[in-house]
């Protein structure tokens, strides 16, 4: 997994080729592409075949339809804001990487059962950010997290200095890319 993971909303088809290569050209080579719009498939799909280099994946997957819609898009993997059995047992499956969001002791134990030691932690700003994650590994050791919420470049230096983040996901990537794109 890359270290970074871009949580890519695209509302016109015609965006993705545009955010893709601003990030490319930012050095990052992941994009987690929501399925919060109508044209996430789509975008999917075209992400895979213009970008064959970049780890491309489906985010905000809530249900075994979305994720199957992303699978045969052709997502890498898969990322949701919570956790579902119905999603992860297609994953594993297809061997397709998961991250659900896991906040609680209670979800990090069903999502252990199910065979998934990286959970994303969803929004990491409301539910206690480093200090919380670092709570939570001490029953869980071989937890690795990807924050996600309430992380940027003020504070993303103190998460990433934590052995146990697997990476870090954010909006702010795609900001960033577009502004340096346009100078």
């Amino acid at each position: 997994m890359e270290k970074f993971v871009p949580v890519v909303v695209i509302k016109e088809l015609g965006e993705t080729e545009k955010i893709l290569s601003a990030l490319k050209a930012n050095g990052i080579n992941c994009a987690e592409i929501t399925f919060r719009t109508a044209c996430a498939a789509e975008a999917i799909a075209l992400a895979c075949e213009k970008f064959p280099d970049m780890s491309v994946g489906a985010g905000t997957v809530i249900n075994a339809q979305q994720c199957e819609a992303a699978l045969k898009a052709g997502a890498q993997f898969i990322v949701s804001p919570g956790l579902s059995v119905a999603v992860a047992k297609i994953c594993n499956e297809r061997n397709i990487p998961y991250y659900p969001g896991c906040v609680t002791p209670t979800e990090i134990m069903q999502a252990l059962d199910l065979g998934i030691t990286t959970v994303k932690f969803f929004p990491a700003n409301v539910y206690g950010g480093l200090k919380a994650m670092k709570a939570l590994a001490a029953p869980f050791p071989q937890i690795k997290f990807i924050p996600t919420g309430g992380v940027d470049r003020s504070n993303i230096d103190e998460f990433l200095a934590w052995e146990k983040i697997a990476a870090i996901g954010g909006s702010f990537f795609v900001k960033e890319a577009l502004e340096k794109a346009e100078k």
